[in-house]
């Protein structure tokens, strides 16, 4: 992985080169390095070879570092408030992530060589996680939200819940793979077309005969937009009205029969239908707001110093433009 990540720009000059002084605490480019490792997997695994990762890299860059300067930040304002945390609960902590992430000691042991830090750095790290949390438990407490929020949300974005014409379809597919003898998924689709027309039930023929993974549904779709269903199938459903089926639907890979259980014009999701999703949002929103509020009040009691990054605006210096 270290291989793949030299080739796409990730920046070794300066390993144990010093990113940031909280107090006095040193960030160094190897901690935001082992703490972005996860990110760069995922960054190197799906970005590889597009325009963006470069970019991309750069955000997670950042982002680890304020996260790491964040951390600092809430640990020393434990240190001076005088806050304690019994070792054995430590101790037990540090035992159960073990016993849960690794089958071994000896796994244990290796993950800790990979990395290249000993168990009283495992310990540490641990033990910081856990002030980390337990600080925000206290001092960003999850949100009350009351309805009439989530009722103004809604109609002050109700664009963002409006959805096109749906349908909710069943489908019998047959599937045409190259070494099949052609025509055979058509031939197939005729015999089911008149055992329709014979009287005999879509799903239960779509249990029996369908390929792929609505099968077991009995070809059942539930609700989708109309535009993001294959144009064929797409232009056949236009013409057709709830429980009518089509004629056999043709293309390159597969051949289908559909029948069109229910539609639904344009419109704008039901409130009750949302009002999960927009509570979650707020939640999130103010949270993010308390917990600035917050780390805001803590910069004004530590020293900041950002080596080879600066902040991207004076009045948040934990938001550093990381210079790879």
């Amino acid at each position: 992985m270290d291989a793949a990540r030299a080739q796409q720009g990730f920046d070794y000059r300066s390993v144990n080169g010093i990113q940031a002084i909280v107090g006095d605490a040193v960030i160094t480019f190897q901690q935001v390095r082992q703490f972005a490792a996860a990110g760069e997997e995922f960054l190197v695994r799906n970005y590889a070879n597009k325009p963006e990762f470069r970019q991309k890299q750069m955000e997670l860059i950042n982002d680890s570092l304020k996260a790491l300067v964040r951390r600092q930040l809430i640990l020393q304002d434990f240190n001076a408030s005088g806050f304690k945390l019994p070792e054995s609960i430590i101790d037990e902590i540090v035992q159960d992530k073990i016993k849960q992430q690794y089958t071994d000691r000896l796994q244990f042991n290796k993950y800790l060589q990979r990395r290249g830090i000993t168990f009283d750095t495992f310990r540490k790290e641990t033990r910081d996680q856990l002030v980390e949390s337990e600080m925000t438990r206290k001092y960003v407490p999850d949100p009350i939200i009351s309805p009439h929020k989530v009722e103004l949300y809604y109609q002050e974005h109700l664009s963002d819940f409006k959805v096109g014409d749906q349908v909710k379809l069943r489908m019998i597919k047959r599937d045409q793979p190259a070494g099949e003898t052609p025509g055979s998924a058509r031939r197939m689709l005729q015999e089911i077309l008149t055992l329709l027309k014979d009287g005999a039930a879509f799903g239960q023929l779509a249990e029996v005969y369908s390929d792929g993974s609505l099968r077991s549904q009995g070809g059942l779709t539930g609700w989708q937009d109309i535009s993001a269903i294959n144009k064929p199938l797409a232009d056949a459903v236009l013409k057709m009205n709830p429980g009518a089926y089509s004629e056999i639907i043709e293309t390159p890979e597969a051949c289908y029969l559909v029948l069109l259980e229910d539609k639904k014009a344009a419109h704008n999701q039901p409130l009750n239908e949302v009002r999960e999703g927009i509570e979650g949002r707020l939640k999130r929103i103010e949270r993010q707001r308390v917990d600035d509020k917050w780390i805001r009040r803590l910069q004004t009691k530590t020293w900041v110093r950002y080596f080879s990054a600066a902040p991207a605006a004076a009045s948040d210096p934990a938001r550093p433009t990381f210079q790879v």
